[in-house]
């Protein structure tokens, strides 16, 4: 799986992103099969996830001053049940799932950018951001059908976003940086 890199000096890139612990076996074991520098040795990463906003903050840009600006979005979320069931792939055929209801992961990227207007999702490198999981990339043995295969009796996933995670992503260090509960204060 691909991973953008959000400055030239910096080997790994942060990502904001909403765990999803229900996904965590398929999507961790995507990794080992693509890019095992990608798999994490931190048992508090959580590789399945809906991205908030990334690439995100170099090392030092995580100021306490970020920090707590994140804080403060975070303390005005909710925490929410969604569904991921219905999978889909983006024309670049990365294959997804799409969380239900999307709208409270579009608020709080949407809260987030205004919040970090230099950080855009994805580096604007797309015109739409949709709120989606990875799985997989489209390939000669890869497909919607073999994905759904793969997923089983995984979905519907019944999942509950009650967390903010900071992860840096970084060949052989991907790690949790920290993390926020939905709902609390800073």
């Amino acid at each position: 799986m691909a991973v953008v890199s959000d400055a030239v000096n910096v080997p790994g890139h942060s990502v904001l992103q909403f765990p999803v612990a229900e996904l965590e076996p398929v999507v961790r074991a995507r990794h080992e099969h693509y890019d095992a520098d990608y798999v994490s040795a931190d048992p508090a990463f959580t590789h399945a996830h809906i991205t908030a906003l990334g690439p995100f903050l170099t090392p030092d840009e995580m100021t306490r001053h970020n920090l707590d600006l994140v804080a403060s979005v975070v303390a005005l979320t909710t925490p929410f049940a969604f569904t991921l069931e219905r999978v889909g792939v983006f024309p670049n055929g990365i294959v997804h799932l799409l969380p239900e209801p999307a709208a409270p992961f579009r608020r709080v990227t949407d809260q987030l950018c205004a919040a970090f207007p230099d950080k855009p999702p994805y580096a604007a490198q797309f015109p739409a951001v949709t709120a989606h999981l990875t799985l997989d990339a489209v390939s000669a043995t890869v497909s919607l059908v073999s994905t759904r295969r793969l997923l089983g009796g995984l979905v519907p996933a019944r999942c509950r976003a009650d967390r903010l995670d900071l992860a840096w992503y970084e060949p052989g260090n991907c790690h949790l940086v920290t993390s926020w509960r939905l709902g609390a204060p800073g």
